[in-house]
């Protein structure tokens, strides 16, 4: 059955689409975390450099500031990231069980042609 056959390719490309989905993710998540310690290590150079680690100090240096903000953003997105892996792994396995599914129907189904 030809139908049965593209079944079985579609659900191959859709489990292949949302691995990479995860693996793109997982990318982005490792990046954003080295990116924000990049980040801390400036900040705490900064900080030993003028002496005030005290970010509330009036004259703690305004790019410890900017940088202490941009890690808390990147903080931000690494969680919402994470949120989106969770729901692309539930995606990964739905698509992974439909074409374990679709595989078996046309295993099935090539075995009574056999048969026949």
């Amino acid at each position: 059955m030809k139908s049965r056959d593209n079944l079985v390719r579609l659900k191959s490309f859709q489990v292949n689409e949302k691995r990479r989905q995860l693996q793109q993710l997982e990318m982005m998540m490792a990046e954003f975390e080295r990116m924000a310690k990049e980040l801390e290590h400036q900040i705490t150079l900064e900080e030993k450099k003028s002496g005030i680690t005290d970010a509330n100090h009036f004259a703690y240096p305004t790019f410890a500031k900017a940088a202490r903000q941009r890690a808390d953003n990147l903080q931000v997105s690494i969680r919402e990231l994470k949120v989106q892996q969770e729901a692309a792994e539930l995606a990964l396995e739905e698509a992974e069980a439909e074409f374990t599914k679709a595989s078996a129907l046309e295993e099935r189904d090539g075995g009574m042609r056999a048969r026949a």
